[in-house]
């Protein structure tokens, strides 16, 4: 009993691994002998552990002979280092087992795969509880091996974390099985998988899980039926099925196997709820609208929402042809007051927002769905015309008041870059076509000094009117076209819009100066304004009937505005408002303007 472990050839001539443990060279009877039983209560856990100083008499080690054999080949088997703490591990192993057995009074050629997963424990701390005192955290790899050599365990989902890679390494040798690893890693590395990188360790960890399975670390092993068990069985987590399919993949190529079915998406269960009519009218919409199907299924979402509060408040509005104006009354209200979750079929995403009211985008969405929805059945002619949908269902303005942009705060060290880009813009950086550049450098120019100084919108500064720009010099004001005063030092310039006469943000001479010429084009309509449509009651700066500028009194180099202001050239600097922190007031943004910081 005191002889060391000879570790045994587990592989052929040929290099193929074999089983090493052969059942019927044992003795495999299931049931625990009466000798064997008080044999093992005799010898005590210090001498099964054959520490140093034990007894070693063969008689009391001969009845437990037919269970320690066995047991001691299979660790001979076993590719492990030859260290004294893993030979020590391994002797504790052989007495985990047998103080088991005595237990329940059965050998391990009886266990099945739960009685080896409650050995061997789910973690740590399981093995930890199941296993004596003694036996440390090395001893339950080696438990593994013996579950697997032994009683051919394979139910490694129920062992939680135990490295897979290691006991495959020692069960079939570390050469073999990295041998067989880099293979696979080949053809996934032509195929430009990340699986195909030496750094990876995902591909050795779900690639030993299944040669464990297989009792094979030989890819020519790997079949179709063993894949397709691996998933209908779920022995490997949701989040290593991507691997798996990855290496049946490289197998198939490798000739081994068929590859895998197509994977046709795990897409989320489809919303439902409601009056069973209201449901099919939004089914019928659903099929025959012509909106982009993220759009359709944003709009169906809604509508089954507000299927489940028609069965909560108005069943008897099932039918949308049975709608009115009091009906969709009820259902704006309803939605002015809705929170976060009511009506909602799932809620589990909502998270912390849960039960808060919805913000005023989320009420537009959900009275536009149920607006689109009439209209398309109205124009349809599926539903008779009851009432008006853009009136009946229309945003109210207490909603409507609320929604506006929602500007983005920009760094300050990326503003900088933009002001110093538009005071330094030459023509090199404008876009050029075959045609030249579509337009003239100088209204690029302007556009962008405006933008910078004064914060203003796309709209805006479309219908900013001609003389807008009013100079002042110690508070005085002077005209524009004054060439004397645009030299002197402190002086400013003031921009109003034509809304409000009054002067704007002062800023300094560089976006005057940069005025495009507009001379030779033909004359266009008068402007309105957007916001009240009425007719402009001037030319606007951006209109081709406006007059021409004035030209610069001086003129140095396109690329340096701030050299035209003022005699000597200065350094542009970041003293000018952005468009989020000026002094500017302005009235309610449009979303499609780079205008905030």
């Amino acid at each position: 009993m005191s002889a060391p472990l000879a570790v045994l050839p587990a592989g052929g001539g040929d290099g193929r691994w074999r089983w090493p443990i052969d059942p019927g060279s044992y003795d495999t009877t299931p049931a625990l002998r009466a000798a064997e039983r008080a044999a093992i209560a005799d010898l005590g856990a210090g001498n099964l552990r054959r520490l140093g100083g034990c007894d070693l008499a063969p008689g009391r080690w001969q009845p437990v002979r037919r269970l320690l054999r066995p047991l001691d080949d299979a660790a001979a088997a076993l590719e492990s280092p030859p260290t004294s703490h893993r030979r020590r591990a391994m002797l504790d192993a052989s007495a985990v087992v047998l103080l088991r057995c005595a237990q329940g009074g059965r050998s391990y050629w009886a266990w099945a795969d739960e009685e080896w997963a409650a050995l061997i424990g789910r973690d740590q701390d399981g093995f930890r509880q199941a296993a004596p005192a003694w036996a440390d955290d090395a001893v339950r790899p080696y438990l593994a091996a013996h579950a697997f050599l032994l009683g051919g365990f394979t139910a490694f989902c129920r062992l939680g974390r135990l490295h897979r890679l290691i006991l495959a390494w020692r069960v079939f040798g570390r050469d073999r099985v990295d041998g067989e690893i880099r293979r696979i890693r080949s053809v996934l590395a032509g195929w430009g998988y990340r699986l195909g990188r030496e750094d990876d360790t995902l591909l050795p960890m779900v690639a030993c899980q299944v040669f464990l399975l297989n009792r094979s670390p030989h890819i020519e092993d790997l079949g179709t039926a063993l894949f397709d068990r691996i998933r209908s069985e779920q022995l490997l987590p949701g989040l290593r099925l991507n691997t798996l399919h990855a290496m049946q993949r490289a197998v198939a190529y490798l000739g081994f196997c068929d590859p895998p079915a197509p994977r046709a998406g795990r897409l989320p269960e489809r919303a439902s709820g409601g009056p069973a009519e209201w449901a099919q009218w939004v089914e019928r919409w659903h099929a025959t609208s012509t909106l982009t199907p993220g759009v359709r299924g944003s709009i169906r979402a809604t509508l089954l929402k507000a299927g489940r509060w028609l069965e909560a408040e108005h069943p008897e509005a099932a039918d949308p042809a049975a709608w009115t104006r009091q009906t969709c009354a009820a259902w704006v209200a309803a939605v002015d007051r809705m929170n976060v979750g009511d009506y909602a079929q799932r809620t589990a995403a909502h998270g912390d927002r849960l039960g808060k009211p919805l913000q005023a985008a989320a009420k537009a969405a959900q009275l536009s769905a149920v607006r689109a929805f009439f209209r398309d059945c109205q124009e349809w002619e599926w539903l008779p015309r009851r009432f008006d949908p853009q009136r009946a269902l229309g945003t109210p303005r207490s909603i409507a008041a609320l929604l506006g942009p929602n500007p983005r705060v920009i760094a300050d060290e990326i503003w900088a870059k933009l002001l110093w880009a538009g005071l330094n813009l030459e023509t090199a950086d404008l876009p050029e076509t075959q045609a030249g550049h579509f337009y003239p450098f100088e209204l690029v120019r302007a556009i962008t000094l405006t933008w910078l100084f004064s914060g203003q919108r796309s709209d805006e500064i479309t219908r900013l009117r001609v003389g807008c720009i009013r100079w002042q010099h110690e508070g005085a004001p002077i005209t524009g076209d004054s060439p004397q005063v645009l030299a002197r030092d402190g002086s400013a310039c003031s921009m109003s819009r034509r809304t409000r006469p009054a002067p704007r943000s002062p800023n300094r001479s560089t976006r005057s100066s940069a005025r495009p010429s507009r001379r030779g084009r033909p004359p266009a309509p008068a402007s309105r304004s957007l916001p009240t449509g009425a007719p402009a009651s001037g030319q606007t700066c951006c209109s081709p009937s406006a007059p021409a500028a004035s030209p610069p009194p001086t003129s140095t180099t396109p690329s340096s505005p701030c050299s035209a202001a003022r005699p000597e050239s200065r350094t542009p600097t970041c003293a000018a408002p952005s468009p989020a922190t000026g002094p500017v007031q302005r009235s309610p943004a449009s979303s499609t303007t780079p205008r905030s910081r």
